[in-house]
């Protein structure tokens, strides 16, 4: 969210939700830059690849997340999710 007298928008966090977990397993995963709930083992896992890719991706670029332009982080999120 932008701040008082900063326009800039801020992202502060990712989160990714699945709902195709019916095993009875709670999964939760969190990292610097996401947290990461429920799915069956599969999706968790293909959505924990993709957390690790955009922050590869992230650090490559020698940035933090809160400092990333909003319109950097969707593309990054992008690239990681195609993989």
């Amino acid at each position: 969210m932008a701040r008082k007298g900063n326009p800039r928008q801020e992202v502060l966090g990712l989160l990714g939700v699945a709902f195709d977990g019916d095993d009875g397993h709670k999964r939760i995963t969190r990292s610097e830059e996401f947290l990461i709930v429920g799915g069956s083992q599969e999706t968790h896992e293909g959505m924990q690849d993709v957390a690790l890719r955009f922050s590869d991706s992230l650090k490559q670029r020698g940035k933090e997340l809160r400092e990333t332009p909003v319109e950097e982080v969707i593309e990054l999120l992008y690239k990681a999710a195609d993989k």
